[in-house]
């Protein structure tokens, strides 16, 4: 499949996955190579829910959150790779591994997040997912999404 880029707006963002606020955690796509990788953004706010909680006196976002939207731009990459298969069903995150994290991300920070397939067969897609701020590594690991039947 041809590489193709542009940006991806929470509306269409909405038309591939399930989620809803408060956790939709994909603001844009703003590339996507269809099959291959895709790129994606989280800006990250004060008034994010999990803030009021972890940690009020020195916000951090959690780990499993800055996953979860690593997960989330992943499956906008299924959908968009099998658009056929995927018709009506949902894709669920299945598995990670090898996860890091390396910097805290706090209210402010713009998370972009980066993956790549490392193997696709007719239900299954693995991904290999790093997430940025300000151009430095801040989370990565391994994903992998399923098709449900």
């Amino acid at each position: 499949m041809e590489g193709k880029k542009y940006l991806m707006d929470i509306k269409e963002i909405q038309k591939y996955l399930p989620h809803r606020y408060p956790f939709l955690l994909v603001d844009r796509i703003l590339e996507i190579e269809e099959g291959r990788r895709i790129v994606g953004l989280k800006n990250v706010t004060f008034n994010e829910p999990f803030f009021q909680g972890h940690f009020p006196q020195s916000p951090v976002m959690p780990g499993v959150l800055i996953i979860e939207a690593m997960a989330q731009v992943g499956g906008v990459l299924a959908y968009k790779s099998t658009l056929e298969e995927t018709k009506g069903k949902l894709i669920y995150f299945a598995a990670i591994d090898k996860v890091r994290f390396r910097k805290p991300v706090v209210p402010g920070d713009q998370v972009i997040f980066e993956l790549n397939i490392i193997k696709h067969k007719k239900r299954v897609c693995k991904m290999e997912g790093k997430a940025y701020v300000n151009g430095q590594v801040v989370a990565e690991g391994i994903l992998t999404a399923v098709l449900a039947e």
